[in-house]
């Protein structure tokens, strides 16, 4: 498998090195979630009264403008639990054409403005040019959507064995534990109806109601997405865990959804969607790019413990997911797609041997670092895109 540079190609290539009983840092599930564990594995802001004389009472609300101070809850459609660190989004149902299979979904954006605000949806523009990485469907006599193609198999057990202690990532070993097929991609363009396009990843597939009611827990992940707490067919709702994340230094939660890479797609916990290998990388924010970046460390500080913890060394180590840094989201920007182009970043010797290692919150922060040279590619290669793409909505913005 080769992907992006050939450094990063490299990189992203599940080692073959044999490591002598290596831990297995992943299993079917969402993992631990965005609280607890520790500074560097929970980003929640401490309350506004630290420090003060008075208690948080005598604070006022946040600004109206949400593009101020937060928290602001940026997909609307559901319900955010910060405690738990979880979100509770409509379930859908639609069809796969001719043999009328169901098909489970969720909805977290559009490129349509009105149906966004409609909706409680984020809005991205550039999904407009993401129509040769999205199937297509239509709506039947009951508004229900039904699908050309993409079909998704959650039987498999998502299992991710580490490389060598020093150098975890890429991982020995790697199986996702949801495999979309050649056709299958989160974004689907609604033909008969504009044309739209609506990121719609796919929760479960082929089973009835009474095969994925688990509204308590308690969930077959052979029959859903291994983001799913809690799934309630009956109701129309699927409870989905966050993740952490910076965009522009503030904190974010997100939910992870798909990728088209099977060896980060099990990193992730995330669905392999082959066909979004269609959507162009390397672009960023110039006409007709449906990406945005995301910055991701390798070789970061580890340890939860460590407030500064960031990076894939640290995910395969501890299991807790990298503290990625993402570009535009909505509220800060409005260059957002919820595709990200990833763009793989290493520390070198000579940066870490002068101490400048640490977690990095902010886009243009790591590119000026890249630009000093205490940051590259992996492997010393140069820094860009990886050509990995991961369908990562994100839900709220914490400050």
């Amino acid at each position: 498998m080769k992907l992006g540079t050939a450094a990063a190609a490299t990189l992203l290539t599940v080692s073959t090195q044999f490591v002598p009983s290596p831990p297995v840092l992943a299993a079917d599930g969402p993992g631990p979630g965005p609280r607890g564990d520790g500074p560097g594995c929970d980003l929640f802001p401490a309350p506004a009264s630290v420090g003060t004389t008075i208690g948080l009472s005598y604070f006022g609300p946040p600004p109206l403008d949400p593009t101020q101070v937060g928290p602001v809850q940026l997909l609307r459609s559901g319900q955010v639990d910060v405690v738990k660190g979880t979100v509770t989004l409509p379930l859908y149902k639609g069809y796969l054409k001719n043999n009328k299979t169901p098909v489970w979904y969720i909805l977290t954006d559009t490129n349509d403005q009105a149906q966004a605000a409609f909706l409680g949806l984020n809005f991205s523009a550039k999904l407009t040019y993401a129509s040769n990485g999205a199937r297509t469907a239509q709506f039947d006599q009951n508004n229900d959507l039904v699908f050309d193609a993409g079909e998704v198999d959650f039987s498999p057990a998502r299992q991710v064995v580490p490389g060598p202690s020093d150098h975890p990532f890429p991982p020995q070993s790697a199986q996702a534990g949801s495999v979309g097929d050649r056709n299958y991609s989160p974004l689907v363009k609604v033909t008969n109806a504009g044309g739209i396009v609506f990121n719609a990843p796919i929760i479960a597939f082929g089973v009835d109601e009474s095969e994925i009611h688990f509204p308590d827990g308690n969930v077959d992940y052979t029959k859903v997405h291994d983001a799913v707490v809690a799934i309630d067919p009956q109701r129309q709702t699927v409870t989905l865990q966050l993740v952490n994340g910076f965009s522009f230094g503030r904190a974010l939660m997100y939910i992870s959804l798909d990728v088209n890479d099977p060896v980060v797609a099990a990193v992730e916990g995330a669905t392999y969607a082959p066909l979004l290998k269609n959507i162009p990388t390397g672009r960023d924010d110039s006409f007709t790019s449906p990406v945005e970046r995301l910055f991701a460390a390798l070789n970061g500080p580890q340890d939860c413990a460590n407030p500064q913890r960031q990076g894939l060394f640290a995910a395969l180590t501890d299991g807790h997911r990298p503290n990625n840094t993402f570009g535009g989201i909505p509220t800060i920007a409005n260059d957002y797609s919820p595709l990200w182009d990833v763009n793989l970043y290493e520390w070198t010797p000579a940066a870490i041997d002068q101490r400048y290692r640490s977690q990095l919150r902010e886009e243009f922060q790591i590119l000026t670092l890249v630009q000093n040279g205490f940051l590259t590619g992996p492997g010393g290669s140069p820094f860009g895109s990886s050509g990995v793409i991961v369908n990562c909505p994100p839900v709220q913005r914490l400050f």
